[in-house]
Order: structure tokens, then sequence, then C-alpha cells
């Protein structure tokens, strides 16, 4: 007998005991109420949780030893500067241990004789400084009353210079900070250690250290390593040269100008402009051209004056004409690209960067050309900045119709 619609509507009763109840039919969702998680779920969650974690750990680790880094790189740089000394001194019977002592011991001895002479300089023009000071004061009063009608006395202008307020604060912020300059110098101290310790090890065991690196590099690539390595030492060395020369161009200039207004300490204060604005990026003409005028001001007010215009007169002449020769032709860069890699390397690395950046532009710009292709040019005017004159050109029009 054929079930009504009644019978069909009547609810499904509980199964009798023993027997399996009907499957429920599938929800249009397309999801099953028991379906269970895939497998690769859970470990595809572990990997991505430990690949943050991984990252997270390099970052924070990279951020920490980023000092440490920038002080292998500097290390780096300075034994393939002296890499060409260390070389010869080798080939002639030298452990390559005692060349690079010898060349690091004679580098000390300079720095410390020019910083003695340097100090001793400078305590002498300050002690002088500080007597002639009542002296400065009193011709400055003087003009002042002179030119204002004022009545101003040197021992009121002493009083309420030492009893003011703002003294008092510029010494108890100096009483504080005596600690963080402490801590600055240490700092600097141990950096320049580590950085002296890793470029004597690179210098004195580079024959070994090259071999450690080619030892996992098929030979093929071996060739190439030795190949950048020999670039990077030989426009180190330009880089330096041409560091050098600047810097004695600028000594007897700025030489010439002290000694002819009289002003003491002449030579000194030459080596001085020449080395620090050549090896000190971005400040070192500022910091360079402050102790000659500092010690012309003790001399004649006048002659600090003089000594500014020409520094920086000077300044513009190097920048503009001098450098990008010297530069160009001893790394042998095009001068627009040496100045963009000094703005690069600062932005990247700040003074160590401006410092290093034409050097290793230079470097790999050699190490680069051997592997670019390059085609014969077609003898083309436009190729020696010559216009041709087409006849859909401006010219070529005006011509026409003046021959109208």
């Amino acid at each position: 007998m054929a079930p009504t619609d009644e019978t069909a509507q009547v609810p499904q009763q509980a199964s009798p005991l023993g027997t399996t109840p009907p499957q429920p039919p599938p929800s249009g969702d397309g999801a099953a109420p028991g379906a269970r998680m895939p497998r690769w779920l859970p470990r595809a969650m572990v990997l991505a949780l430990a690949l943050i974690a991984v990252f997270q750990l390099g970052s924070w680790a990279f951020h920490q030893l980023i000092g440490l880094l920038i002080n292998i790189l500097i290390a780096f740089f300075l034994a393939l500067a002296i890499e060409p000394a260390v070389s010869w001194m080798a080939a002639h019977g030298m452990r390559r241990g005692l060349a690079t002592f010898l060349v690091f011991l004679g580098l000390a001895i300079a720095v410390a004789g020019f910083v003695t002479l340097l100090g001793s300089m400078l305590a002498g023009q300050i002690i002088k400084m500080v007597e002639g000071f009542p002296g400065y004061l009193d011709s400055v009063i003087n003009w002042i009353n002179t030119s204002f009608h004022t009545h101003l006395r040197r021992v009121d202008v002493q009083d309420s210079l030492v009893h003011s307020d703002w003294l008092r604060k510029y010494v108890q912020n100096s009483a504080t900070g005596v600690l963080d300059v402490s801590a600055q110098v240490l700092g600097g101290l141990f950096q320049l250690l580590t950085i002296g310790l890793f470029s004597f090890y690179f210098a004195a065991d580079g024959p070994r250290l090259r071999r450690a690196l080619c030892s996992v590099l098929p030979p093929a690539r071996q060739a190439e390593v030795l190949r950048a390595w020999e670039i990077a030492v030989d426009k180190t060395g330009g880089y330096l040269y041409s560091r050098g020369l600047m810097a004695l161009i600028s000594g007897i200039a700025h030489y010439v100008l002290l000694q002819a207004l009289g002003i003491p300490y002449a030579p000194v204060l030459a080596v001085w402009v020449g080395l620090v604005s050549q090896f000190i990026p971005t400040i070192g003409t500022y910091l360079a051209g402050a102790l000659p005028m500092l010690i012309a001001f003790t001399v004649d007010p006048w002659y600090a004056l003089w000594v500014l215009i020409f520094v920086v007169v000077y300044q513009q002449f190097e920048n503009y004409m001098l450098q990008p020769k010297l530069t160009a032709r001893s790394v042998d860069i095009h001068p627009a690209v040496a100045f963009g890699s000094v703005i690069a390397g600062t932005a990247l690395l700040g003074a160590v960067g401006a410092l290093i950046a034409i050097p290793a532009v230079a470097t790999l710009q050699a190490f680069l050309g051997a592997y670019v292709k390059r085609y014969a040019v077609t003898d083309d005017p436009r190729v020696h900045g010559h216009r041709t004159r087409g006849s859909g050109s401006l010219t070529g029009r005006v011509r026409r119709l003046f021959e109208r």
C-alpha cells in the first residue's frame, strides 16, 4: 500500500535498540558537522610560527651586532689599504705577522706624534688666550663705550658673568655630563681596539683567509673571488693615494696662507687641515678650519676672518675642480658616480659609509665590468653630440622658408 502524504510527514521515530539510525542528509553548506581538520594544517601553522620566530630573532641579533659588523667592515678596508706594504715586506723574506706589526707600529707612532704635537700647541694657545682675555675684553668694552656712549667697566662685566644663572647651569650640566663623556671615550677606545685587532688579522692572515674562502667554492668561483680581492686592494690603495695627494695640496695651500699672515705653528696647522679635511667625511672641513681660525684670532681677529674666507674658497675649488679629477683618475669612476656614492654611503652608514663608499663602488664597478658585454658604437654624429639636419627639424624648416 503506497504511503500517503499524512504518513510521509510523520516524524521519524527512534530506532529500536541494536539498530543503526539512518544518517541525516548532507547540509547545503558543503561541510559535514563532524569533519576533521586536515593533517597538514597543524604542521603548516607550526612551521609559519617557527619562521616568524626565526625572523624576529635574526632581526634582533642583526640590530644588536650592527656595531660589530661596521667595525669589521672598517677593519677589512683598513687591511686592504695596508695590504700592498705588507705584501712587499713579505715578498722580501719577512713574515706577514711581523710585517703587519711593523706597519701598524709605524702608523701608531705617526699618529701619536702628531696628536702630542697638536695637543702641546693647543695647550699653549689656550693658555695664551686665557692670559690675553682681559686685554681683549678691555678693547671690546672701550669700543662699546666709544660707539654707544656707555660707561661699562671690566669689573662689572666679569662680576655679572661670574654670578649669572647661565654660567651656574652650564657648570652643573658639565659636571653631570662628565660620566657620559668618560663612557664615550672608553667606548671609542674599545672600538679602536676592535678595529685594530680585526684589521691585523685580515692583513696578517690574508692568504690563509683567502684559502679558507676559496676552499668552499668551485674552481671557477675561486678565480672570481681572487680577482675581486685584487681589485679591492688596488682601488682602496688608489683611493687612499688620491686622499693623501689632496691632503698634501690642501696642507701646502693653507701653510702658505698661515705663514704669510704670521700665524704661529703654521706647519702643524697645515698638516691638521690637510688630514682632517680629507679623512673625516662631511664635518672634516669644518673641524679642520676651526682650529686655524682660533689660533689666528689670538694674533688678530681680522686674521681669523681671512682664514675663514680662504677655507670656504678653497673648499669650493676642491669640491668642484680638484676632487672629481683626482678621484676619477685614481679609482677610475665618473665624478658624478663618486659624488653619488658618497651621498648613498652617508645615508646608509654615516661617516663610515662616506669614507668607504668610493673604494667599494670602484671595486664593484671594476669587477662587474668584466661581465658586461659591450658593442662597437656606430659612427653617428649624434654620438659626438652633433644634431642631424633633418627635414623635420625646426632649423630645416626655417632654412627652407628663407630659401623660398
